[in-house]
């Protein structure tokens, strides 16, 4: 992975492990209501650039893209999502990185 990838990556890690913890507080409180439309579209943003990170290889689900924003997910549909997509990253990760958690074949980009 060069170092822009790896950027990409982390930020997308970041961003779905946040959303998993506040919106999994969310689902313990109220887990069959509807998430709300501001939340959500940060969710599907989070997916779109994990989709792009994990490519066909590592995405948890080949026919999930996002939720759809006509049909308001519940707070534990997304939960369980957000956990799915923070596996595969997890998978990703340790298939690039030494026993030592370091990168391999990082690569600078200019």
């Amino acid at each position: 992975m060069n170092e822009n990838q790896i950027d990409n990556f982390e930020k997308a890690q970041t961003q779905l492990e946040s959303l998993h913890a506040e919106i999994g507080a969310l689902a313990k409180k109220s887990p069959n209501d509807a998430l709300n439309e501001f939340k959500l579209n940060f969710v599907n943003q989070s997916f779109a650039k994990a989709n792009e990170v994990l490519g066909k290889k590592y995405k948890p689900f080949a026919d999930f893209e996002q939720f759809d924003n006509d049909r308001m997910p519940t707070n534990s549909d997304v939960t369980m999502m957000l956990g799915q997509y923070i596996g595969c990253m997890e998978k990703l990760r340790s298939d690039n990185v030494d026993k030592y958690g370091n990168w391999l074949n990082r690569k600078k980009t200019i």
